[in-house]
């Protein structure tokens, strides 16, 4: 029997045991689902053992466990492949919002339906069963292979960098391959080339010592909350230029090249409008839309507070004020230069009467650049268009994947995103669910992709 007549013959086995993996509720981010992502880890333990890995093992790190394992049969001149994955998922609430409940998943419409289907239980199990197929048929596989699966994608991987750096030699490999990543859509193939940084602040400005009459004390003392406003307003132009001393400085430039390629995938603006509900598009002059989403940095403001917050009016002249602020970042921007940079605007534009200091929040990634002419990257995109008849589009993503570039700074090897979601699968939303079509045309796609380069 061949690879491909086994996964047609195991694809209902296959799902069923889907369904069983999206039924542990590995929710990362709330501590008492703590044991359910250490039962999610157990299980893809004894699912690599069934096909056919031997030495799959749960490894501790400081927070939630990682899952490594290898097949290394193949020899020292074959290439080893790493594949990457998480077991962790997104919270589920709102519960009210799903069609059906989100761990107790089901099939309806050839779909699997349920948190952690699509982003990204479906998607790393695809590699295993890829694997179990050639095993089961072949004995062999035609290149070594690592996997290296973790619980805590969903919270940042804060505990990845110290693990990857002291298993460097375990994780060690010739080429990367994720798969947590996504198609463009059924039937249309894509490779993602670059990934956002991100860097996350607070701006916090100070008045006097507590909220103040705004009859007695307005046009005495500083407004805390108009010198807030003021600050932002410094950090942009009014048309969408970033206004921060040296915050474009280190940004690599698209090439009449990549805008090319941006240029060469759909894009309806109406739509665009239409999805979002915004009046009209707005960013940074000299780009087409899809251009600044994909390719170019920005800040955003995620949040204000000051002063009263309630219902009707309260004439206070607050005491302070502050102001949540994520950038997302280009290569080769650096999120500590761009924190630095930010400060010291801040400073500088602090209006008389009050201070402002700036703090950093939780959430910190680099961004990430797949070099021209990259090995794995031209490996894969031949694959993908051989399976789906049709060459990938060449795409950027405004999101970002810690676990990228701390793979690229500890091993040297840059990860190419060789996952089968959709972004219309309700990633984090409610009613979650991932195409089958997609489950099984993932498991072909690991096959070709893993003989091409047993063949390379």
């Amino acid at each position: 029997m061949a690879w491909q007549e086994y996964i047609n013959v195991q694809q209902p086995r296959f799902v069923e045991e889907l369904l069983e993996f999206v039924r542990i509720p590995s929710v990362s981010a709330k501590p008492e689902n703590a044991g359910d992502v250490q039962r999610a880890a157990e299980w893809v333990v004894e699912r690599l053992t069934r096909a056919g890995i031997e030495g799959a093992e749960v490894l501790p790190t400081d927070g939630h466990p990682v899952v490594c394992a290898e097949w290394m049969g193949a020899g020292p001149d074959k290439p080893t492949v790493l594949i990457y994955g998480h077991f962790d998922v997104q919270p589920a609430e709102p519960f009210d919002l799903w069609t059906t409940p989100p761990f107790e998943p089901e099939v309806r419409d050839n779909k699997v339906w349920g948190r952690g289907a699509s982003d990204d239980k479906g998607g790393m199990m695809v590699p295993i069963l890829a694997v179990e197929a050639m095993l089961a048929t072949q004995g062999k596989l035609p290149v070594n292979v690592k996997f290296f699966f973790e619980g805590q994608e969903e919270i940042g991987s804060p505990d990845l960098p110290p693990f990857v750096r002291a298993n460097a030699d375990r994780l060690k490999a010739d080429m990367i391959f994720s798969a947590d990543g996504l198609q463009w859509a059924p039937g249309q193939p894509q490779i993602v080339e670059a990934l956002k940084g991100l860097i996350s602040l607070e701006v916090h400005v100070q008045g006097p010592r507590g909220d103040l009459h705004s009859g007695l004390h307005g046009g005495g003392v500083a407004n805390p909350a108009i010198a807030l406003a003021q600050i932002i307003a410094s950090m942009k132009s009014p048309d969408g230029a970033i206004t921060i001393d040296g915050f474009y400085d280190d940004v690599v430039e698209l090439s009449a090249e990549v805008r090319e390629a941006i240029a060469r995938v759909p894009f309806d603006e109406a739509d665009y409008l239409a999805e979002t509900g915004a009046p009209a598009t707005s960013g940074e002059p000299g780009f087409s839309t899809r251009e600044r989403l994909w390719g170019r940095p920005t800040l955003d403001v995620n949040g204000l507070s000051s002063g009263w917050q309630g219902a009707g009016t309260k004439t206070v002249l607050p005491a302070e004020a502050s102001a949540k602020i994520t950038c997302r970042l280009v290569a080769n921007q650096s999120p500590e230069a761009i924190y630095d940079l930010i400060e010291a605007h801040v400073a500088a534009h602090c209006p008389e009467g009050v201070t402002a200091r700036v703090t950093r929040n939780p959430g910190r990634a680099d961004p990430f650049l797949v070099p021209s002419g990259h090995n794995a990257t031209a490996v894969a995109t031949q694959v993908l268009e051989d399976v789906y008849g049709r060459a990938p589009y060449r795409t950027r993503a405004g999101g970002s994947i810690p676990v990228m570039t701390t793979l690229l700074e500890t091993l040297g090897v840059h990860a190419v995103m060789f996952g089968f979601s959709h972004d219309d699968e309700n990633l984090h939303a409610p009613d979650e669910f991932f195409r089958l079509d997609a489950f099984r045309i993932g498991q072909i796609a690991y096959c070709q992709l893993l003989e091409t380069l047993g063949r390379s």
